[in-house]
């Protein structure tokens, strides 16, 4: 006989979910579906989770866009997107982004674009400046930061 958990059993699961890691809404929605919970029984326990303050949006994505900035080496516009994917609001996206301190990101790219550049072997300049380019945009800098970039570099290996 397959076992639902009650409503103080799941509460518990998903605080200690939330207490594990920031999560977003669209995260606990998910999980309690894969907990086989829905209605109002799900919004019973995401009303709780808010309440008591396990689940919040605005600190899901200030943790999130320091995260991914600082460990994965994410430009703004690779945080943005995953945000809005995530369902998280225009206000909270917006508030993430000054979590960054703008300082640390010219030095973050500054490094990241030299450390590729330099390890790109690519000997025609032209597919060596598109990879650069590509990978860079993938990471989600704006393409007027990594053009700037693309400039200077070139000029230094003349």
């Amino acid at each position: 006989m397959e076992h639902h958990p009650n409503l103080s059993e799941t509460i518990q699961k998903l605080e200690h979910y939330c207490a594990y890691q920031e999560r977003c809404h669209q995260e606990v929605a998910e999980k309690l579906r894969t907990l086989g919970i829905w209605g109002d029984k799900a919004d019973a326990v995401i009303v709780h989770l808010l309440d008591n303050n396990y689940l919040n949006e605005e600190r899901f994505a200030c943790a999130f866009a320091r995260g991914k900035h600082r460990i994965k080496s994410w430009g703004r516009n690779r945080i943005v997107n995953e945000l809005k994917m995530r369902g998280i609001s225009r206000f909270n996206i917006t508030t993430a982004l000054n979590e960054i301190d703008p300082l640390e990101y010219a030095d973050h790219f500054d490094k990241l674009s030299l450390r590729h550049w330099e390890s790109l072997s690519e000997k025609n300049a032209l597919k060596k400046r598109k990879k650069f380019c590509d990978f860079l945009l993938r990471k989600g800098f704006e393409s007027d930061l990594i053009y700037d970039k693309v400039k200077i570099l070139e000029q230094d290996n003349c």
